[in-house]
């Protein structure tokens, strides 16, 4: 069941994408948020008084309140303000394999706050990761560059610079939300991330009435607003059902399963985006690399013994940790 969730998750996070790659083409990035994020509150109200989670949320200590308002507003305010950017930049697909260097984040932070250690797989996986986005980014050249007829032209230079940005963000929070919830229950999970939704639909409100953008974000034809709900509606979804995926399987398990987002991209990316989107060998590579070196980064060293026969010889570069 965990691992179906975590299935479900990266499902329901590209499918955010999608949407919300076609909301940015007529809309802005700040209308983006200003219906996406505020969307999260009744979606993890409603999943909170379901699963009788409310209560928990004055159980938090105080240290807990302040860790999850700030990993709501950095993931769901700036992370996904500079995903959004990407996404309207370049397109969900070349965005995807550079956001996933969101778990190289994390790990670098997990090493020097959690304690954790590299080993070899690690260190093969932080190559891939690197090298995925690399492969899919370069500038396009020539009139092969591009196989189909785009409506759209990819401004490299502005999405790879928020999409790093996003992927900064994305690695923070999940540090933060491990040390406020550490030791918790799945239904704690929940009232923590409807306290990190409220924070981020607080900021993003004060946020747009102190810049004077409140007649900008009213500005909005229907048919955007369609797609930004949408967006709200799956990325809630989506962060949801990771909670609950961490509650009932390992991260060994749940994480590798959520790389499979970027695949889900480029399905919902074909269904929903044919023409806004770049589809070629170089962007499919790319995407492969990140899948794999995203993998090796969560696979446990322990079962790579379990599956692999080592032989004797290269057993202390398989057994070689740092720090």
């Amino acid at each position: 069941m965990g691992g179906f969730l975590a299935l479900l998750a990266a499902a329901t996070f590209a499918l955010n994408n999608a949407f919300a790659r076609r909301g940015v083409l007529s809309g802005t990035v700040l209308q983006a948020m200003a219906i996406s994020v505020p969307l999260g509150v009744p979606l993890f109200l409603a999943a909170a008084l379901v699963t009788g989670s409310t209560s928990l949320i004055l159980d938090f200590s105080t240290n807990a309140w302040i860790l999850l308002a700030l990993a709501g507003i950095i993931h769901f305010v700036l992370g996904r303000y500079c995903n959004y950017r990407a996404v309207k930049a370049m397109g969900a697909n070349l965005a995807g394999p550079l956001m996933e260097g969101s778990v190289l984040v994390a790990l670098v932070l997990a090493v020097l706050l959690l304690g954790e250690h590299l080993t070899l797989i690690k260190v093969m996986g932080i190559v891939l990761i690197l090298s995925g986005p690399a492969l899919s980014v370069t500038r396009r050249r020539g009139k092969k560059a591009v196989k189909h007829d785009l409506a759209f032209t990819p401004v490299y230079m502005e999405g790879t610079i928020f999409a790093v940005l996003a992927a900064f963000a994305y690695g923070t929070s999940p540090v933060l939300v491990r040390f406020a919830l550490e030791k918790s229950s799945w239904q704690a999970s929940i009232a923590g991330g409807l306290v990190s939704y409220v924070a981020a639909t607080l900021v993003t409100v004060v946020f747009i009435g102190v810049m004077g953008q409140t007649k900008h974000v009213r500005n909005i034809t229907t048919d955007t607003i369609r797609w930004f709900c949408w967006a709200g509606v799956f990325v809630g979804l989506s962060q949801m059902l990771r909670y609950m995926a961490l509650a009932l399987a390992p991260v060994s398990v749940v994480s590798p399963i959520q790389r499979l987002s970027l695949i889900f991209r480029l399905i919902f990316g074909q269904m929903l985006n044919r023409r806004y989107e770049v589809f070629d060998s170089r962007m499919v590579m790319g995407t492969i690399v990140s899948i794999f070196g995203a993998i090796l980064l969560s696979v446990s060293i322990d079962n790579v013994h379990v599956l692999l026969p080592i032989p004797q010889a290269l057993a202390p570069l398989f057994t070689w940790t740092w720090p």
